[in-house]
């Protein structure tokens, strides 16, 4: 236990150290194992990325104790009439346990700023004017329906307390949608336009959390 509450802290510090100018830290500190990618990690953990053989975009990996959760991320903007960008997840975990699996979401910050997930639905037929108004329909974001993420499964933020469960032998992928908290975000050049900063995106398998960053310029744009 000693060992796993170090990475824990150490993990930790390196969150604080980042967001130090904003005092805003996104990952609470507990007494369980953090895996981030890209850093150097203990207990065997890796971290590695691949081209998607389709898209030619990159994906994230990270593996440890049999577990492998594989990430991309995409962003669009969310209408010709409306200031911002939604920023996407999808993150797909691999069981090659003998165990079954608890996941939830682990937290999202985007440049050191909370990031909280939308109310996100399939579809809103069905649901009241009222409730329409106050929930956001995968099928109409280009990132899902054009293919680029899966709507298989989702977090969402009228159910904070969602857990997915992965049987041994077994994979499920869960996506998760969210919306740039800053009012100027964005940098354009001839290159295209991306989001400026850090964001950073975990999801908690058990008690383990596996953190991803993506500096924004590394963003996919899957918009229209």
């Amino acid at each position: 236990m000693g060992r796993i509450v170090a990475v824990a802290l150490a993990v930790l510090e390196c969150i604080v150290f980042t967001f130090a100018q904003s005092e805003l830290p996104t990952f609470k500190a507990r007494a369980a194992s953090a895996f981030v990618w890209g850093e150097e990690n203990r207990f065997d953990a890796s971290s590695s990325s691949a081209l998607d053989p389709v898209t030619g975009n990159t994906i994230y990996r990270l593996r440890h104790a049999g577990i492998e959760v594989i990430s991309r991320m995409g962003f669009e903007r969310i209408s010709l009439g409306q200031a911002g960008e939604l920023l996407n997840f999808t993150t797909t975990i691999v069981n090659n346990t003998e165990s079954t699996l608890s996941l939830r979401h682990g937290g999202t910050s985007v440049a050191g700023h909370m990031a909280q997930p939308l109310s996100v639905v399939l579809t809103n037929k069905g649901l009241s004017k009222r409730k329409r108004k106050e929930v956001w329909e995968l099928t109409k974001m280009h990132c899902f329906s054009g293919g680029f993420l899966s709507s298989q499964n989702f977090f969402s933020g009228n159910s904070s307390s969602q857990v997915f469960t992965v049987a041994p032998d077994s994979a499920v992928t869960v996506s998760l949608v969210t919306k740039d908290p800053r009012n100027y975000s964005m940098r354009c050049s001839i290159e295209g336009c991306y989001p400026t900063g850090t964001i950073r995106f975990a999801v908690t398998v058990d008690a383990t959390d596996f953190v991803f960053v993506w500096p924004g310029r590394s963003a996919v744009y899957c918009g229209k």
